[in-house]
């Protein structure tokens, strides 16, 4: 027997959510044109408050048997693992192995805000499931081509029961897996096919009780020697204090040694998709801008992450532009905010990003950044729901970003919904949907392939590299490492990083004399 004050509670819940549908309806998207919002110089409307955010939520349907996402011509699509539970990270070993992250957000959390209510049943619909019993997420599933012909032969879950994870990095036989509230450190030698020892906490990372952006990502350092983290916000504009922002809103840098840790950038509400740019040290990321400011503000971004850069948030967004509804105003933090490299338009949900370098794809997509946009609701006009690609020139973005995965959205309901993007061992795109439950592989229609499978991570190796008896390379760091990160031993507990506020990252330590 169902418990009735749940269910009048849900009727209550979703009479209210009917209600702020109709509402938000009201609005008009097209005031600006969302092609404006794409590139380096977006249109930035004057912000717009109501009592009632805008909202627009496609009911999440799935795949029927034999459909797929479309692709423009040149390209062909297919179905690399179905039956997933949440995929949202894919992630290429250096032998051309793939991880998947399966995952679903802590439950739990306080609410702050009346609206947050309503918000958590937009969430429920947005990324489908049901109201019925879910198949368990919160995994890791390696899939295996063993003949390079773009078919999974193996699939083994090496790692279950995780705390939300997202983000993955590997190198000297170490798997590291940041979960919501810490990075984990993992024995794990390429081939194998499970994982039975326990995990090292490398480094705690702020978690619940409030874990509004939970999501997690890792990036691995050219040189292998550090792990950059993302740290998203625990609001939309710290209705939930300051406080409840202690390192967050930032990208963090962790010594893979020592577990040590700093704040490497901060002001970016809510960071994912950390990559390398091929052959350089220039981490970029993209990140989901601010709600509630009317339908067009602010522009989801890409960005290239500077040392020590502060990016706005709270205070500020693209720049100097100040956000009117936080308290106190800090002009000083609105003064050191940069802007962002590149605009995706608003509302998109960025969270994928992988750059095209090594890849087996028509000559087209040879230098540039696909982005995984995971689709709207604070619009009254749906937004992203696709997979796009920036093109580069000279190391930076240039020119239109352009449609490549699309076709999740039909109407008001979604098939799927585009998170993760990678390239996996043959050179051919992934694309993790965590609503259509399927990771979708995108290849040359010539049929092509990379000579050898290239890592999510490509280490630049510091000194020497020893080749295994698997194929695979083990970093060996340099003799003369760059400045650790202060640690009070080699034995210490991993630091986290001591801001009470929001603040511009500290500098790195000054190189001591030789």
């Amino acid at each position: 027997m169902s418990d009735p004050i749940f269910t009048a509670r849900r009727a209550a819940s979703a009479s209210a959510l009917a209600a702020l549908l109709a509402l938000g309806a009201c609005s008009e998207s097209g005031a600006v044109d969302v092609s404006q919002q794409i590139g380096p110089d977006p249109v930035l409307p004057a912000p717009s408050q109501s009592l009632l955010p805008d909202l627009k939520v496609a009911k999440v349907v799935g795949w029927q048997e034999g459909q797929t996402p479309s692709v423009p011509q040149g390209l062909t699509v297919t179905a690399f693992a179905k039956d997933l539970a949440n995929p949202r990270t894919v992630y290429t070993l250096p032998n051309g192995d793939v991880l998947v992250v399966q995952s679903r957000g802590p439950s739990g959390e306080p609410l702050s805000r009346p609206k947050d209510l309503i918000r958590g049943w937009i969430m429920s619909i947005a990324h489908g499931g049901g109201g019925g019993e879910q198949k368990e997420s919160n995994l890791v599933t390696l899939l295996r081509d063993t003949n390079r012909d773009g078919v999974v032969d193996e699939r083994h879950d090496i790692l279950t029961k995780l705390s939300s994870p997202f983000g993955l990095a590997w190198a000297d036989d170490t798997l590291y897996v940041a979960a919501t509230d810490g990075v984990l450190a993992y024995p794990y030698k390429l081939g194998e096919t499970s994982i039975s020892a326990p995990p090292r906490l490398l480094t705690p990372l702020p978690g619940g009780p409030i874990d509004h952006h939970w999501t997690k990502d890792l990036a691995l350092s050219p040189d292998g020697r550090f792990l950059y983290a993302s740290v998203g916000s625990n609001s939309n504009i710290v209705e939930n204090g300051l406080e409840a922002e202690k390192g967050r809103a930032a990208i963090w840098q962790i010594d893979r040694q020592t577990g040590a840790a700093r704040v490497y950038a901060s002001g970016l509400r809510n960071p994912n998709g950390l990559t390398f740019q091929p052959g350089t040290d220039t981490l970029w990321a993209v990140v989901n801008e601010r709600d509630e400011l009317g339908p067009n503000l602010v522009p989801d971004y890409m960005t290239s992450v500077k040392d020590g850069a502060f990016y706005g948030w709270p205070w500020s967004y693209y720049g100097a532009h100040v956000d009117e509804r936080v308290h106190p105003q800090r002009p000083d933090m609105v003064g050191k905010a940069i802007a962002p490299d590149y605009a995706l338009s608003s509302h998109v949900a960025a969270l994928g990003l992988a750059f095209s370098q090594g890849s087996a794809l028509p000559p087209q997509f040879a230098d540039g950044a696909f982005v995984g946009e995971h689709g709207s609701w604070n619009r009254d006009a749906f937004n992203g729901y696709k997979v796009v690609y920036v093109p580069f020139q000279d190391g930076k973005p240039a020119g239109k970003a352009v449609d490549v995965v699309t076709g999740f959205i039909d109407g008001d309901e979604a098939h799927g919904r585009p998170v993760g993007v990678g390239i996996d061992g043959t050179g051919a795109l992934l694309v993790a949907d965590d609503a259509g439950n399927t990771v979708w592989r995108v290849a040359s229609s010539d049929g092509r392939v990379v000579a050898q499978p290239i890592g999510s991570d490509p280490i630049r190796l510091a000194k020497a590299a020893a080749t295994g008896s698997n194929g695979s390379s083990t970093v060996a760091l340099s003799d003369n490492p760059a400045t650790p990160l202060t640690s009070t031993s080699e034995a210490a507990q991993p630091l986290a990083p001591s801001q009470t506020q929001i603040a511009p990252a500290t500098l790195p330590a000054a190189t001591p004399a030789q």
